[in-house]
């Protein structure tokens, strides 16, 4: 156990809530990092259910307002894990305090929103982050590493899907997810997010972006979802999706590589299908979350005959964060890319910086969403950094 104790504050505690807070716990276990997290309190709205998750999740006491989390001495930086309509509040009122900030996806509500956002950690100089916690799947940092070292040359190409089934069922509830007034975007926005953050990581900026959006169901009963994410219908009156359900894209990357983006949650099959393909010059390489160790590596200098993919199983001490674990192929899971997450943050908030990917990222992966949704709603190209450009003036 390094450092000092960042004495944390989390607003909100369902599913996110349950994965950033079991990361916090393990952080010490697995990293000596140059600061250790403690679990201060967290905040929701009934006292009830806040009182509850905060023995059940190891959390010191709990407010029912997240004003008041901010409010507090003992507290060092505010982690958000809430819909999207609230991010923005909470991240400006915690930067003008001087609490340091992460925030899970997608930013804001829009790409003006997630600005001010940006804006105001810039303005305090608090360490930020923005949860997009699949880059830390050893894995995908390998993939980074290979392209990064030159081994598959020139990229050319990425194909990136994230394929869900959850609303297949017409009476599935009308969740927030699907109400752009509390998401900001539907599967664009929850989904899409996530594999457009990848993208750049690996590839590199998007400069334009033609897309097309469809809502399958326009209706759905209302309701919400329980603390263990099932459907829970509250009532027979039926209100309107104001969301995508799917959305497809091409998109222009500013090193000349060319990429296919798909995301929904009508692919029957597909529980959480977020796989990427990249090719280069040189070689390609291929990522599937549902088998989240593994990197399909394919190098052209390998002998005739011998040519083809290999799956490397990334749990090797090379491999980044996997040393940290078990011995090699003893695999990890979903809750590890928290974990490793949470580590770079405590060691960024040690040195003052803020780890990739934090505000600024969050704001340009809200750029090509937003690029997204204007490309769908006018049918035609999208100039992503016209919009960067507009919105920073």
């Amino acid at each position: 156990m390094g450092g000092k104790d960042i004495r944390v504050g989390m607003v909100g505690y369902q599913m996110m809530g349950k994965a950033h807070s079991h990361a916090y716990r393990d952080v010490p276990f697995y990293f000596d990092t140059d600061a250790t997290p403690k679990l201060q309190a967290i905040a929701g709205r009934d006292e009830e259910k806040v009182a509850s998750a905060a023995s059940k999740m190891g959390w010191s006491s709990y407010e029912t307002d997240w004003r008041r989390l901010i409010e507090r001495d003992d507290i060092d930086l505010i982690d958000i894990v809430t819909p999207n309509n609230t991010h923005a509040d909470i991240a400006i009122a915690a930067a003008e305090a001087g609490k340091h900030v992460i925030c899970e996806k997608p930013l804001g509500l829009t790409l003006e929103q997630s600005q001010k956002m940006l804006d105001a950690v810039k303005k305090t100089g608090v360490v930020n982050m923005i949860c997009h916690n699949y880059r830390f799947a050893p894995a995908v940092q390998w993939a980074k590493q290979l392209i990064d070292e030159g081994r598959l040359g020139k990229i050319y190409h990425i194909r990136a899907t994230f394929l869900q089934d959850m609303l297949m069922d017409p009476n599935f509830p009308l969740i927030w997810r699907l109400k752009k007034d509390v998401a900001g975007s539907g599967t664009l926005g929850d989904l899409g997010a996530h594999i457009i953050d990848l993208a750049r990581f690996l590839v590199g900026e998007l400069s334009e972006v033609t897309g097309m959006t469809e809502t399958f169901i326009k209706k759905r009963p209302l309701g919400g979802m329980t603390s263990n994410l099932k459907p829970e219908i509250e009532s027979h009156e039926y209100g309107d999706v104001t969301v995508d359900d799917a959305v497809a894209f091409l998109a222009r990357f500013e090193n000349g590589a060319l990429g296919t983006f798909e995301a929904t949650r009508y692919a029957r099959g597909n529980r959480a299908g977020n796989r990427f393909e990249i090719n280069g010059e040189k070689g390609s390489v291929r990522w599937d979350m549902e088998n989240m160790n593994n990197l399909q590596v394919y190098l052209e200098d390998d002998e005739r005959g011998l040519q083809g993919f290999r799956t490397i199983n990334c749990t090797e001490e090379e491999h980044p964060f996997a040393g940290n674990y078990w011995p090699a192929a003893h695999i990890m899971g979903y809750e590890h890319t928290f974990i490793n997450l949470m580590s770079e943050l405590m060691n960024g908030i040690a040195k003052g910086d803020s780890p990739e990917p934090h505000f600024e990222d969050g704001v340009k992966n809200q750029a090509v969403l937003e690029a997204v949704e204007t490309s769908a709603r006018e049918g035609q190209w999208v100039d992503v950094s016209k919009l960067l450009d507009a919105v920073r003036l």
